[in-house]
């Protein structure tokens, strides 16, 4: 939620709320200044996990999805087409006042402004630090509420903005199909989106158990329903914090490498240092990686042996055993 848009918006009195009643923020992120808002009648409403955890350090009420009712709701757009649009019609459903919608030209804000006003009563517009702020008065967004996408491969369930809603995610299948015949022992699969790796994993000979470590809670909620084998356990949490009751075995991932749009490495390089830390003295990492990104150094820092596996026109897979350990004090 961009704080110049919104102050602006406030103080040139276009926007206003009822006087008692709740107020969704949709979609902050850590570091979004809330402050010109009434804090005890906020709820903020994100369902990414170390976004979720900020706002309660920060002392908000904070829901995992839209509820409601609600006397006002500002959504700071989603980069997922699918999710921004199921978040706009939710929130214009339980809202008995002002929709505020706040983004920028690279989420997009400007189709979003244009398909709304065709929809129906938009108010005031306010341009500003390369983004817009705009007050829906009334629309029907019914067509967009979230509807059931059906199946992945017939028999995944997924959800509007997930990653790789519509499919399974050519990385992960690679890495997949590269996994050996046998994992034994325990495994954590690190960023598990909707369950694709816990589940081939599971396949494998000798798994006595699996974590299914994910930040994005509508993800996590759709892998509940595609992994039901006993052996699995599901942890909606920070990969980067994340701490297993035990070293593992083994740790597969296919980690993010997006920070909002831009392409952030560093969010990789994050997870492969998070993955040494969990792993026992023999532990293995299996890593799928688009092939631009730059893991081998941060891959030969935390473990003792890197072997590629077999690579693809698109990715590179990695083997690595033997976590390195860092001296203390």
């Amino acid at each position: 939620m961009n704080a110049s848009r919104l102050r602006l918006a406030l103080e040139s009195g276009a926007l206003n709320w009822a006087a008692e009643g709740r107020i969704a923020v949709i979609g902050a992120l850590r570091g979004d200044d809330l402050s010109d808002l009434p804090k005890d009648r906020i709820e903020v409403v994100q369902r990414h996990f170390p976004d979720h955890a900020y706002f309660i350090d920060q002392g908000f009420e904070v829901a995992t999805q839209v509820g409601g009712p609600y006397v006002a709701a500002l959504v700071r757009l989603p980069r997922a087409k699918a999710e921004a649009r199921a978040t706009l019609a939710a929130a214009c459903a339980v809202t008995d006042g002002p929709l505020v919608v706040d983004g920028q030209k690279t989420d997009g804000v400007d189709s979003y402004l244009k398909d709304i006003r065709r929809r129906g009563d938009v108010g005031e517009v306010i341009s500003k630090a390369h983004g817009k702020l705009f007050i829906v008065k009334s629309a029907d967004l019914s067509e967009w509420l979230a509807v059931d996408p059906g199946l992945v491969d017939g028999r995944f369930r997924t959800g509007a903005g997930v990653f790789s809603a519509d499919g399974i995610d050519p990385g992960s299948r690679a890495l997949a199909e590269a996994l050996p015949p046998k994992l034994k022992g325990r495994v954590v699969d690190l960023g598990a989106g909707w369950g694709y790796l816990s589940d081939a994993v599971l396949a494998r000979e000798g798994v006595t158990s699996i974590d299914l470590v994910e930040a994005d809670y509508a993800a996590l909620e759709a892998a509940r329903e595609n992994i039901t084998d006993v052996r699995a356990t599901f942890h909606w949490a920070d990969a980067l914090t994340f701490r297993p009751s035990a070293a593992v075995d083994h740790v597969v991932m296919n980690p993010p490498f997006h920070q909002g749009r831009a392409v952030d490495a560093r969010l990789g390089q994050d997870f492969i240092r998070a993955a040494a830390g969990m792993l026992g003295p023999k532990g293995q990492l299996w890593l799928v990686a688009n092939r631009h990104l730059p893991y081998e150094t941060v891959l030969s820092d935390v473990f003792h042996n890197v072997h590629p596996l077999a690579q693809t026109p698109s990715f590179k897979l990695f083997h690595a055993t033997s976590p390195k350990r860092r001296s203390k004090g």
